[in-house]
Formats: C-alpha cells, structure tokens, sequence
C-alpha cells in the first residue's frame, strides 16, 4: 500500500492576519483587505490603484543580518510561514528536518522586483551600483524554495515551483506525490508572492483589473455580474507534508489527509482559460483521491473576478458536480496573491472544514447568469459538516491544479 500524507503543519502570512483566530474573525465578519493605494498614483498607465497589502508584517528580531541578505520579501513572507509551520508540527529545532527526509516545494510567480528593477537599471544604464552579491539569490525564481532549505538546513530534494496562480498549489501537490511516492518522508510545501505595481500592470493591460478605486471594499466580485475585474495581493502560506505513520510515530497532530492531487496544461491559449481542460484536473484529482464527485461538500474556487476566469472555472465545476455542491472565494477578502493563492486556501479549507463552517465570497449579490449552476456561498456563509473538499487553482499558461484535502477525525 502506498503511502499516506497528512498535514501536521500549517504557517502563513495574510493581510487578514497570520494566525487563523484572526483570519476566521476577519472571515465571519466579512472585512476586505482591500486598500486604494495613493503611492500608485504615479504610475499614470496605471488604471487600477487597489490593492491587498501586508501592512504589520516584520521580519523577526532572531533572524540575522546574514540571512536576511538572500531574502527579498517574497523570501521572507515564505521563510517565515515555514518557521511557524515547523512549530505548529513541533517541529521546530527538530535534528530530524536536517538528516534528508524532509524536502521542500516552493514558488512565487516572480522573485522579489525590486532586486529585478536593479538588474534593469544595470541594462539601462550601463552601471552596477545598485547591485550586490545577493541581488540575483532574491531575484531569481526559485528564491523562495532556495532561502527556505538554507534557512532550515534541508538536505531532501527541493522543487521550486513558478507557475503563476498554480506556484503554491502545484508545490503542494508535488510535495504530496514526492512523500507518497517514498522519496520523502516530510515535505515544506506552498507558495508566496509580494504585491508590485508591476503585476497590477500585467493584469490591467489585458483590461483584467478592477477599477474601483473609489470603492475598495466593494471589490473584487468573484462570478458576479457586476465585476471589473480582480484586486493583487500579497502574502504566503507553507504546509508541513508527512507520512502518515511517520507521524503517528512521533505523536503528531494531524490537521488533515491530503488524498488527491492533479495538475494539467490547456494546451490552448495563454491567458484565456479552456473548461474542458479545467474540468478534466478536478476528474483526476477526485480519481487519485479514489473518491466519486458526490463525496465532495465543498470546493474552494479560484475566483478571480475576471470574466473569463468565472465563467470557465464554474461551468468546469458545475459540469462535474451539478448545482448541489457550495463553493466560495476568499480572494473576495484577499484579493489574488498569486504564488501563495493555492497554499493560503488550500490552509484555510484544512481549518474551515475542521470547524465545520465555510465562508461566503463577499461582494457576491447577483450571480452572472453566464457562470455554471452551482450552491454559491453568500451571506453569513455555512455550517457545512463534510469529510472531503476540493480547492482549486487556475494559471496562466493554461496550468491547472486541483487538491482534495480529507477531514482528520
């Protein structure tokens, strides 16, 4: 028999909080993290100016010097969900992290900009001053993987992951497989992003960000009618992955089961997202999770709030699951964080599902007709008792990723 993955750890960063009493607080009494950016003013192409920062976020008195050198803040925001993630799986200070048998999986859609800036300046203009030893270790994509196992002494395999919107999801699936496979016995698995104008620019040159700069807290609108488009966020989430009897060994708390992972390409166009394709990964996900669609009580949706995206990912889901099955966005609070979407929801569906309570998308209040029939979470959102959820992400590139996470009881 194979073997079985559990989740012993959970750490994250958010602009809701980055402790899950706060975020669960921020969550039922439905608060946006969503801010209009003044700063952002100067960028005059610029149309959206709202974003959902990390705003008491510092780096901790007992990180050194040395280390914070190779950290850009995408690196910290990861390196630091790791370290509470370790002590939530008491795993903190533990020799057995550092013999081989943990691994980690990582990514972030870009490495931190400020250090790309500096490189562009440098091709610009001809001189190197704003560039030191370390500016490529923070630039470079696989940042937040590399600072994570060098932070920690990690001698396991290492996957980083940059994969846009999938970065943090597929890291955790990869992670999955790598321990059920026997490569592993541990894994750090997740994703983290740190907000830039430049990424809002990316999105709004393809007419995708919302412009409501006057009414933060009204958007984003995940599968409503009367969306404009998503809201960048920033922050970062890192599971601990282990076997299962690896764990019990040890005395664990086991948060829950991971059962079920799978990720595929559209093979079709870049940014426009294809059903099909979509509805094929949640298929193979619930068919590695040996389980039927009906199982499933919930699915966490990737939810933009951008047209395409809506339409696309609810009719792949309602195609699969018919109208019975609820399914809600926390980038309605968060907006999207990119890189560290697939881990922060795949954490919050691991403590939702424990505590029997699902929330709504927010700023949800008419449904476009044009999205697939299904149970849409608004309102107070749901007591919702369920052994198994789903979650969701979608990339550009046509990557798409599903998890299927099991209650531990």
């Amino acid at each position: 028999m194979m073997p079985r993955v559990v989740v012993t750890g959970v750490g994250g960063i958010s602009a809701l909080g980055s402790d899950w009493r706060s975020i669960d607080r921020a969550l039922h009494d439905k608060v946006s993290s969503v801010r209009y950016m003044p700063e952002w003013e100067r960028y005059q192409d610029l149309n959206t100016k709202l974003a959902a920062p990390v705003t008491d976020f510092v780096a901790p008195r007992h990180w050194t010097r040395k280390q914070l050198r190779s950290m850009g803040r995408v690196s910290q925001f990861a390196v630091r969900a790791a370290e509470l993630a370790l002590e939530s799986a008491g795993l903190d200070g533990s020799p057995q992290i550092r013999d081989g048998r943990m691994g980690v999986a990582c990514g972030s859609s870009v490495g931190s900009t400020p250090d790309i800036k500096d490189f562009a300046d440098m091709l610009s203009t001809g001189s190197a001053a704003g560039l030191n030893a370390n500016s490529y270790v923070r630039m470079m994509p696989h940042t937040t993987a590399a600072n994570i196992s060098i932070f920690f002494g990690l001698t396991g395999r290492i996957i980083p992951t940059s994969s846009a919107c999938t970065s943090g999801s597929q890291a955790i699936g990869y992670a999955y497989e790598s321990i059920k496979q026997g490569k592993q016995t541990l894994m750090l698995a997740g994703g983290a992003e740190e907000l830039c104008p430049s990424e809002a620019m990316a999105f709004d040159m393809l007419f995708a960000t919302s412009r409501r700069n006057t009414e933060p807290s009204a958007t984003p609108r995940p599968y409503d009618a009367d969306r404009d488009g998503l809201v960048v966020g920033e922050g970062g989430a890192i599971l601990v992955l282990e076997e299962l009897e690896h764990a019990k060994a040890r005395g664990a708390t086991i948060r829950a089961e991971l059962v079920g992972f799978a990720t595929n390409c559209d093979g079709a166009h870049v940014t426009r997202p294809e059903e099909r394709t979509m509805g094929t990964v949640m298929r193979l996900a619930l068919q590695d999770a040996e389980i039927p669609p009906a199982a499933i009580g919930y699915v966490n949706g990737h939810g933009t709030a951008t047209e395409h995206g809506d339409i696309a990912e609810s009719r792949a889901t309602a195609s699969l699951f018919g109208n019975r099955v609820p399914m809600s966005s926390q980038k309605s609070y968060l907006g999207h964080t990119l890189g560290a979407c697939g881990a922060l929801e795949a954490w919050f569906s691991i403590e939702m599902m424990a505590q029997h309570w699902f929330a709504p998308t927010i700023n949800l209040q008419r449904i476009d007709a044009r999205c697939g029939e299904l149970d849409y979470l608004t309102g107070d959102g749901r007591v919702i008792d369920t052994e198994y959820v789903m979650s969701n992400n979608f990339a550009f590139g046509g990557v798409n990723t599903s998890l299927v996470l099991r209650r531990w009881v």
